[in-house]
């Protein structure tokens, strides 16, 4: 099937990305990005390139080039499915939160939504391609709501999963080390790759069956963020011992058999994927009775969320134990630099516990926008919203949020935060001024020349 016109569904941190390389690298491909979140189609369309909803390095250079052109956002989402020959599903399979499988199993009512709508509003076949990270065999739940509520024309479901790192997607897109399209259709696999093929070396675009596929993406995030908590696991150990963590890292990371990368220990992983993730894996190994298997995957959550308490934990104790009334300044609120995504970012749980504690929280992230940390912290339903406010405050600038402060929290690495004027901030901080830094991102012996009661992970 050639393909002239592709649609996809959902317009978030996968779909606008995705979509806005795949439209620079096809000029011949109409593509159209649709939603029914009227007020995130009018951010991608917003002239100011600073105001679109989704904050990644290179991106608004992409969508400056191509918007308009054969890039194209939009809230009519039926047209754009009748017209396209290509149909990415990309929406949301948050954990769900209600019924059987509750905090674990993905909530699959956005993929249903979706398939119901296209098998109603399509009447050419169609490729249909799975985009958003979900369950292994979800596909098969897909081709039957296609092919049972459709007019009688041809679906083909492909799993496309991406493997994109938030703060480096662009790169990620333009640069992949592997495609993966699963399928049971060679011809409708081909026509994927060959829009990819556009720049993609073939040798790179990886062909298996559907299964496959949709696992492969699920183990790599579990992989992952193994990687980190094994790290951190051993940063606590490092604290308690005469290691240096990162001495540590250096050291297994150059063996070449485990490489270096997600050896940096931290306050913890975040992030839409990790946890959400390993969750459904444990919940599908469960459903199997696999239970030594769901065990072993539950441990890497249990270990990041041990992670994040000790950190606040540390920072509680070290203040005397209390911090009731204090106030605490919190450099970073994306749950890593370079992109604005907040979700399961370890900021909102080391604040969520200072709060319970009592402490006066400021906050400064250099994409994060107020509203975003409030609605963050009220979704976790711990205190009411007014309580929020009234003890936790988002400041326009970091040299605000931190006077006066008794400690400082470094809960994400942006690079600018090296570059404060840690002299000045130190002199305008209350003594003795703390640092915890949850990202070990500054120089120890520099912060105690200063002054600074200095505390890192796993040193």
């Amino acid at each position: 099937m050639k393909v002239e016109k592709i649609c996809c569904i959902g317009a978030g941190y996968v779909g606008g990305p995705t979509m806005a390389v795949i439209a620079q690298k096809n000029p011949g491909i109409k593509v159209t990005i649709v939603d029914i979140n009227a007020e995130r189609i009018a951010a991608w369309n917003n002239s100011d390139l600073s105001k679109l909803p989704v904050y990644e390095p290179g991106l608004a250079e992409i969508v400056k080039e191509t918007r308009g052109k054969n890039l194209f956002f939009s809230t009519e989402i039926d047209k754009a499915i009748d017209e396209a020959e290509m149909i990415f599903i990309s929406v949301n399979t948050p954990t769900k939160t209600y019924g059987k499988g509750k905090g674990q199993a993905a909530d699959l009512k956005y993929i249903e939504l979706c398939s119901r709508n296209i098998a109603k509003v399509a009447t050419t076949d169609k490729i249909v391609v799975e985009k958003s990270t979900l369950p292994v065999r979800t596909a098969e739940a897909v081709k039957s709501i296609l092919d049972n509520t459709g007019n009688g024309i041809n679906f083909h479901i492909l799993s496309n999963p991406e493997f994109l790192a938030e703060g480096t997607a662009i790169e990620d897109l333009l640069s992949p080390d592997r495609v993966l399209i699963g399928g049971e259709s060679q011809e409708a696999i081909e026509s994927l790759a060959s829009v990819y093929s556009s720049w993609v070396p073939q040798d790179q675009i990886l062909r298996t069956n559907l299964w496959s596929s949709e696992l492969s993406k699920l183990t790599a995030n579990a992989f992952l963020a193994q990687r980190v908590s094994s790290i951190n696991s051993i940063s606590e150990l490092c604290e308690h011992t005469e290691a240096n963590v990162d001495e540590v890292a250096k050291a297994i990371g150059m063996d070449s058999r485990i490489g270096s990368k997600f050896l940096k220990a931290s306050v913890g992983f975040g992030g839409s994927c990790f946890q959400k993730d390993i969750l459904n894996l444990v919940y599908i190994a469960r459903s199997y009775n696999l239970n030594e298997v769901a065990d072993y995957w539950e441990q890497v959550i249990i270990m990041n969320d041990h992670q994040k308490r000790r950190f606040s934990d540390n920072l509680i104790k070290t203040l005397y134990n209390t911090v009731s009334g204090k106030k605490i300044s919190m450099l970073g609120w994306a749950f890593k630099k370079d992109t604005n995504d907040t979700r399961e970012s370890a900021a909102i749980y080391v604040a969520d516990h200072l709060l319970n504690e009592q402490a006066q929280v400021s906050v400064y992230d250099p994409k994060v926008p107020k509203q975003k940390v409030y609605s963050d912290l009220n979704y976790l339903n711990t205190r009411s919203e007014e309580e929020n406010e009234n003890n936790v405050t988002v400041s326009e600038t970091p040299y605000e949020s931190l006077k006066n402060a008794h400690a400082v929290a470094i809960m994400t690495e942006w690079d600018e935060f090296k570059d404060y004027d840690w002299k000045k901030i130190y002199n305008e901080m209350k003594k003795p001024a703390f640092v915890f830094d949850g990202r070990n991102i500054l120089d120890k012996s520099k912060m105690n020349e200063i002054g600074f009661e200095y505390y890192s992970i796993g040193q």
